[in-house]
């Protein structure tokens, strides 16, 4: 940590920028500081004079923009009504710009019209968002103004109510914009499930007869004698509660809204699946516009249903939209700090990652203090996150530091290429004739670096091919290009290019010799775990034998330990055993420490992130996680590390790998 008297003083400047920030102007019943592109109005004798609506609400209302236009109620009604003002007339100008805007304004919607409990308190309260529930609900109305499927997939935190605004926004829909518009309340529980309602329930008691153009107070009444589901009567909405313990009340429902929560919980028995209850739910709901889905849940470790979900959605796989908030965004995690010097001279490593990330020197403050209650850092990770990997709990220690793989994670981008690469054929000697790029932008063969063809060393390109699994439910395979030419400049060694996907081994085999031969017959590395355990010995012998006789720079080893030039060798492949494992990953959190990697593949980032040490010493992947990108980077960096960089006018014969095989 930098203690310096210069860069304290920056830390200090930049924290109190950080406040100002954070202490922006917020006024949801002016809109000021409210989400989404706005417009200010003046209108001079209007209760709220000064307005910041929602452009939306001028753009798609004629007599909206000639009364902003007119600057006032009562000149709009001479001018453009040709009539004159008077108590009446004004309010019901006044009436009818409010429930405008509310069509078009959440925030102010629910400032002015909503009452929640108060968490502290006794008394309910008018609903003013806090800063994670304003960047939660942006990400509502990006999908909700461009006309798409509102699908947002949450992992929450303490104490900023996710579960709140999600409700809260499914009854702005079906109050303000929709009748006839159903919905769904699923929870771990029927109790938590009906909690969640009764919100609902406090919402309509409070809620103002006339935006509905009615005399009545709104109210849930019983639909049909059914138990589980409650009708607005005044908008035909319909809001039906269940359980993944009792699901049966969803069968057969027409909801286009689903409330899904504490979705990590859910039961998940031969008889009754996470998975199956919400394909029943999804059945029923169309994708439509203001259709909403929210599936939301704290984390309960990895492998669930919910975390699967989750990291799919944050991989860009999913319908869904990812949301996390960590702590340090969440106001009442801070405390004040008297000496903001000693407290930045004092920062940890994990401290300092924090400041990194965005939290102010009051919420580290508090974060210290806080941690002081658990015997095991992990266990204050669990319950107060900083990211998405704190959050899915587990028992393992993280192996890579968190700031490294940030760092890493800001160096990815798009590939500039996505196909793949053919051949005369897919096996044997044509296979490596007449290798040419085939655009595809399904295929799995991504480049960041096409090759570069000026021979400044020996063996510029380094392949690596980790060897999964045939079917679609097994471990990738993956090859992996690495360029070295930075270590002839600043020491770098970076990533170029990445096949992944299942395939039979022989073929994979194949595939990688025609990557490494387009990436000037790059030295082909095969991890051979794989090959010699789910194959027989003669079997993965005779694979990578066929590849050796028809490519020239494949890698190999010697069974008493050193690697050996592929002019002499005793086995083909580089083994993974416990102490290769512990050296390759050793040599990888060095790199990462002193910035020698750089990576561009976003996924490989969140595979250093779930790498763990286990409670018995091993290493892998968190379970219900991959590794197989991870361990190719792992590989890939020692041996390109360990080859000369000698530059080719200046070539001498590589050293030997100093790396033991004692298992064989």
């Amino acid at each position: 940590m930098n203690t310096t008297h210069d860069y304290i003083d920056e830390l200090i400047i930049e924290n109190k920028r950080r406040h100002d920030d954070l202490k922006r102007a917020y006024n949801p019943a002016t809109g000021e500081g409210c989400c989404g592109e706005r417009t200010i109005v003046h209108l001079s004798d209007a209760p709220i004079a000064t307005q910041y609506v929602p452009q939306a609400m001028l753009d798609e209302c004629h007599w909206v923009q000639l009364l902003a236009q007119a600057g006032s109620i009562k000149d709009f009604i001479v001018n453009r009504l040709h009539s004159s003002p008077n108590a009446t007339l004004c309010n019901d100008i006044w009436s009818l710009w409010i429930k405008e805007r509310i069509r078009h304004d959440f925030e102010f919607w629910a400032a002015m019209f909503i009452r929640i409990k108060d968490k502290i308190g006794t008394d309910d309260i008018p609903f003013i968002l806090n800063r994670p529930q304003r960047r939660y609900l942006s990400l509502l109305e990006q999908q909700r103004t461009s006309a798409t499927p509102i699908r947002v997939i949450m992992l929450k935190a303490r104490q900023w109510g996710g579960s709140t605004i999600t409700q809260v926004y499914m009854a702005w829909i079906q109050l303000v914009h929709r009748r006839n518009w159903n919905s769904i309340i699923c929870a771990h529980l029927k109790d938590a499930a009906a909690n969640i309602k009764g919100m609902y329930t406090k919402l309509l008691e409070n809620y103002p007869a006339w935006l509905l153009n009615s005399s009545e107070q709104p109210r849930f009444q019983p639909f049909e004698r059914t138990a589980n589901t409650s009708i607005i009567a005044s908008r035909g909405c319909k809001v039906t509660i269940c359980s993944s313990e009792s699901p049966e009340a969803v069968r057969g429902n027409d909801a286009v809204m689903a409330h899904l929560s504490e979705a990590a919980f859910w039961s998940n028995t031969p008889a009754h699946t996470p998975e199956g209850l919400i394909r029943s739910i999804y059945g029923s709901i169309a994708i439509l516009p203001l259709s909403m889905v929210v599936i939301e849940s704290t984390a309960n470790g990895t492998g669930t249903y919910f975390h699967r979900e989750y990291m799919r959605a944050c991989r860009g796989e999913s319908d869904k939209r990812a949301i996390f908030v960590p702590w340090y965004e969440i106001e009442i995690y801070t405390m004040p700090v008297d000496n903001p010097r000693q407290l930045i001279a004092s920062f940890d490593k994990y401290e300092s990652w924090l400041w990194q990330q965005g939290a102010t020197l009051e919420a580290i403050a508090w974060y210290r203090t806080k941690r002081r209650e658990y015997t095991r850092h992990t266990d204050m990770m669990a319950e107060y996150p900083s990211d998405e990997t704190e959050a899915f709990s587990h028992s393992g220690e993280r192996v890579f530091d968190p700031a490294a793989v940030q760092h890493l994670r800001s160096l990815c981008y798009a590939p500039m290429a996505v196909g793949d690469l053919a051949g005369a054929d897919i096996t044997g000697d044509k296979a490596l004739r007449d290798i040419h790029w085939v655009d595809n932008p399904l295929g799995l063969l991504h480049i960041w670096e096409m090759p570069h063809h000026e021979k400044v060393m020996r063996n510029r390109y380094i392949t690596v091919v980790d060897v999964g699994g045939r079917s679609q439910r097994a471990d990738y395979s993956v090859i992996a290009v690495f360029d070295r030419a930075g270590l002839l400049s600043d020491n770098t060694i970076k990533l170029a290019a990445q096949w992944r996907g299942h395939i039979d081994h022989d073929l994979l085999a194949w595939k990688a010799a025609q990557i490494a031969s387009f990436y000037n017959n790059a030295l082909l590395v095969i991890e051979s775990n794989t090959l010699e355990t789910e194959c027989d010995d003669t079997s993965s012998q005779y694979i990578l034998d066929t590849i050796a006789s028809r490519y020239n720079n494949l890698y190999a080893r010697q069974a008493g330990g050193d690697t050996i030039t592929p002019s002499a060798p005793t086995r083909w492949g580089f083994h993974m055993n416990r102490s290769t494992k512990s050296i390759i990953i050793n040599t990888m959190i060095n790199a990462l420490r002193n910035q020698l990697y750089i990576e561009r593949d976003i996924e490989a980032c969140h595979e250093f992130d779930v790498f763990e040490r286990k409670s018995n010493g091993s290493y892998g992947a968190k379970d219900g996680e991959h590794d197989d990108i991870l361990i190719t980077r792992c590989i890939g960096f020692y041996i390109a590390s360990q080859e000369s960089a000698t530059p080719i006018h200046n070539h001498r014969r590589p050293p030997k790998i100093p790396i033991s095989e004692a298992s064989f």
